[in-house]
């Protein structure tokens, strides 16, 4: 079974300081005793000289992902669809990608949008097929055919995570709280929270998609152009998850550094408990590395896309969990898989000189990012 070292589950539970997670969806189960956060509270059982060291996570990311021109006809199989490029998404503990399309049918193209974008049910086959656990749907593609086709998109979630519920789809819901629920992941006893989130229409280029914004009576994403709500998720995470991801939609399109706002809230992200934050939206890879405390991918460019992609790929960091409550998780290693996406629309590895010209950009981007390399 893949993956089958980590069971995955929404974390729901009704009351209290975790009430936060009381818009998780009824269907979701809760957190298991076991996978709870160590508790502060003194404990009567006798001390030992030292406490078990927690085994290091391995969580995988990627950018964009829809199933356009050449990509569309790969859904009549979803088992295979992605087969080419599956093998490090697989590998990981967790894998999370941003998916860049509506999901179901019905509704009309939105007017004014120059490019929406949808795509059948069997798209998150595809995704839980490839071995990716978390798929954020907070972009500005995520409505293209408008809410009156969001009762198709949800039911083809439910059914997706009822067919694997080792796939979560994050970043949209039937209401805010909903948007904003983590996905939560259990590996070997170490709980990570990943959240996805939108800020596409701070950038004046994008399209004007700021209506689709899940509210407390209404559908849609989980839009952080006012980062409070964000905020308060990340931090309300971080008190009971050894892990916080953060997956961002942000940023210029075409641009390879980030803009002062994409700095500004990464760092406040930091500040409140998230330890890895990544993105997507320029369609460029933008830099990573170390922010203080956490880890930070600022753009991770297009994934599997129909039109050829210069720089692409996956990176895989390796996490060591806090070993208490009060600790926070460190990214030890930092690994990119590069790639270039051809005609085909998916990834193809690089190798020679162009892996090492790879190797050499990185560390461009990084500088104008304003990051640390990886230690």
């Amino acid at each position: 079974m893949r993956k089958s070292a980590r069971t995955v589950a929404a974390l729901c539970l009704a009351t209290g300081v975790t009430g936060w997670f009381a818009g998780c969806d009824a269907s979701s189960p809760p957190r298991s005793e076991s996978s709870q956060r160590p508790s502060t509270a003194p404990s009567t059982a006798p001390s030992t000289a030292s406490a078990a060291v927690p085994d290091d996570v391995v969580i995988a990311v990627a950018g964009d992902v829809h199933f356009e021109g050449a990509l569309r006809d790969r859904l009549a199989d979803p088992s295979t669809a992605l087969a080419p490029v599956t093998s490090t998404l697989a590998a990981a503990d967790l894998a999370i990608v941003n998916l860049e399309t509506s999901i179901g049918t019905g509704g009309r193209p939105e007017p004014g949008k120059r490019f929406t974008f949808q795509a059948p049910a069997a798209a998150l086959a595809a995704l839980a097929a490839a071995g990716v656990d978390v798929a954020t749907m907070a972009n500005n593609h995520a409505l293209d055919y408008g809410r009156t086709a969001l009762p198709s998109t949800f039911a083809a979630i439910d059914a997706a995570r009822a067919a694997d519920p080792a796939l979560d789809v994050i970043g949209i819901g039937r209401d805010a709280r909903t948007a904003f629920r983590p996905a939560v992941t259990e590996v070997g006893g170490t709980t990570i929270a990943t959240l996805g989130a939108t800020v596409a229409a701070l950038d004046p280029t994008a399209d004007p998609t700021g209506q689709w914004a899940a509210t407390a009576r209404s559908p849609g994403t989980a839009d952080a152009v006012g980062p409070q709500r964000l905020l308060r998720a990340v931090a309300r995470a971080d008190a009971t998850a050894d892990v916080v991801v953060v997956y961002v939609h942000w940023g210029t399109q075409g641009e390879s550094c980030p803009t002062g706002d994409q700095q500004l809230l990464a760092a406040r992200l930091v500040e409140r408990g998230a330890d890895i934050i990544v993105g997507s939206h320029a369609h460029q890879l933008q830099g990573d590395g170390r922010l203080g405390p956490g880890y930070v991918a600022y753009g991770l460019g297009n994934y599997a896309w129909y039109t050829p992609t210069d720089l692409t790929g996956v990176l895989t960091l390796t996490v060591r969990p806090p070993d208490a409550p009060s600790g926070r998780a460190t990214v030890t290693e930092a690994a990119w898989e590069p790639a270039r996406i051809g005609a085909d629309g998916l990834p193809a590895p690089l190798a020679g000189a162009a892996a090492a010209g790879f190797r050499g950009t990185r560390a461009e981007l990084r500088d104008c990012a304003g990051l640390s390399a990886p230690s």
